[in-house]
């Protein structure tokens, strides 16, 4: 079901950038065989950890999570801005290892031999705060290290990787942390996101510097697993409209050649995904194209594709529509917080959402059943189609709109008619990330149950301008995010709009929710379809 909405692949052997126009933040990538496999940062979202797959790395489509749910009960809830941080994916001897960190509660890995199927349970392989993006490394020699950066919000310093030996089967550390590189000393201010490599002796680190927005790429080097490493620029922004170009993974192909993909932060639809031409001049890796005369590389935004060999990918993106005909729910799909028991049902090609008890309390944004799923495009139309003929009173159902700035239509069951409201939401986050949330809600429209049980609601963004973020973060794309309804699906009223604001480090998802806030047995929403276009 669907058309297709950002499709990188150009068909006559070349792509465009982004290869992905969704938030995949923190993008780490391997190449196993003919196949590559990428993960992304998921943050308080459940299932978490998404695994993208491509034969080309231009075509990409998630094909499973690693984790079903965010490690620990207080994630039951949503924790907006914490939960799991920038993943490492590797391949050793056979087995598939991601290293994820989660900035208040430690380093964890998980393993698996078939990365389609179930992966490990996670193992905290370093307990407590302040350690960020971890990458493991294995050596020649059977030894194995992990690379990490700092969070200052945690451990108050940053711009600092430490390295640190581990166990050669991942599951624990070995010996004492070893401050392996200060960006604070070396105009590297907040190099963070370290993946490590080797090539022809060197130990390279891999580590951008400069701020997610206005940054650049850094590579180290040094002959020593332990440093110290010196330090060259290796990708800037310079000339091409790719901000920041900003943590990502070198990949190379059964051809040999070497490509690197990483994120570019587009502020509202979160951190898009790009894929850049890497080249080595004196043992240093040069990413994107150099100019004349420069010794780093600029993003390009059209290339030739990948030289891959004899492996063969057709046209494809991640999935987005959704006609609910599956036996289960959709891998575009993901909830507010970790998900519980009889939330949903697949039935009849219609996907239900159960009223499940909510507190009366707590705003929409802080709701765990919220099913969302990220922006698929610059712009675009995404239509879903309702049926609240099992609503009972004291049931609330709709689309929402989720970043810290949300917006949502409300159908909420009164007696024998269905009310529909425009709720506008802004978080506010305060030092130790403790949000506290204003809600406003507008009437918009009363219907009669009995009826009209059957909505059409359209969501809809929309570039509508140009927004500067701070005297040094110029240019960023500003969305208008309009909702509108119909009885018919053909006559639509808009039910309201808003300008969107990204949520705490991930871009603005849509998505459906129903809850129920009133005491006794809820009812349930059949959500028929979910179908976008560009």
């Amino acid at each position: 079901m669907g058309k297709q909405i950002w499709i990188a692949d150009k068909g006559d052997g070349t792509f465009r950038n982004p290869v992905l126009y969704a938030d995949y933040s923190d993008p780490d990538a391997i190449r196993v065989g003919e196949d590559y496999f990428m993960t992304a940062s998921s943050f308080c979202n459940a299932p978490g950890l998404p695994l993208l797959h491509s034969r080309d790395l231009v075509n990409w489509k998630v094909v499973n999570y690693i984790l079903p749910e965010v490690p620990g009960e207080r994630y039951d809830k949503p924790v907006h801005g914490c939960g799991v941080w920038a993943p490492s994916l590797r391949y050793h001897e056979g087995i598939f290892y991601a290293c994820f960190p989660m900035p208040d509660e430690g380093i964890y890995m998980c393993t698996t031999k078939d990365p389609f199927g179930e992966w490990s349970r996670p193992v905290n392989i370093r307990p407590g705060a302040g350690w960020i993006d971890p990458c493991p490394f294995w050596d020649e020699d059977g030894r194995a290290y992990l690379v990490a950066g700092v969070a200052k919000s945690r451990i108050g310093y940053k711009s600092v990787l430490h390295m640190v030996e581990m166990q050669p089967d991942g599951m624990g550390l070995i010996g004492g942390e070893v401050k392996t590189f200060d960006g604070n000393e070396n105009d590297q201010v907040t190099i963070e996101g370290p993946k490590m490599y080797k090539r022809n002796g060197w130990y390279y680190i891999f580590a951008p510097a400069g701020g997610v927005k206005i940054g650049w790429q850094t590579v180290l080097r040094s002959k020593n697993v332990f440093g110290p490493y010196e330090c060259k620029v290796v990708m800037r922004q310079g000339d091409s409209p790719v901000n920041g170009p900003h943590q990502g993974a070198w990949i190379d192909t059964v051809t040999g050649e070497d490509w690197f993909l990483h994120f570019q932060d587009v502020y509202a639809a979160g951190r898009i995904v790009h894929l850049q031409p890497m080249s080595w001049k004196e043992d240093w890796p040069i990413i994107g194209v150099a100019k004349e005369g420069k010794d780093y590389g600029e993003p390009v935004t059209e290339y030739r594709k990948p030289d891959v060999g004899a492996a063969e990918s057709s046209i494809f993106e991640p999935e987005a529509s959704d006609d609910f005909s599956g036996s289960s729910l959709g891998l575009q799909w993901q909830w507010n917080a970790n998900p519980k028991e009889g939330w949903y049902e697949l039935k009849g090609g219609k996907l239900f959402l159960n009223a499940a008890a909510a507190d009366v309390d707590t705003p929409y944004g802080n709701q765990p059943n919220l099913l969302l799923q990220k922006w698929p495009a610059p712009e675009f139309t995404c239509v879903t189609k309702l049926d609240c003929g099992e609503m009972k009173e004291g049931d609330c159902a709709g689309v929402i709109s989720m970043g810290m700035r949300y917006g949502l239509l409300e159908i909420k069951r009164i007696g024998s008619v269905l009310e529909l409201n425009f709720v506008k939401g802004v978080q506010k986050f305060g030092k130790i990330l403790e949000e506290a949330t204003e809600e406003s809600s507008t009437a918009v429209d009363t219907l009669d149950a009995a009826s009209q049980s059957v909505l059409y609601v359209k969501y809809e963004v929309k570039r509508t301008g140009i927004r500067d973020l701070s005297e040094t973060e110029k240019s960023f794309p500003e969305e208008t995010v309009t909702i509108s309804y119909s009885l018919d699906g053909e006559n639509y009223k808009e039910a309201g709009n808003m300008i969107s604001v990204p949520g705490r480090w991930v871009g603005v998802k849509n998505g459906v929710f129903c809850m129920r806030k009133a005491r006794g047995a809820g009812g349930r929403l059949a959500v028929e379809y979910v179908e976008y276009e560009v």
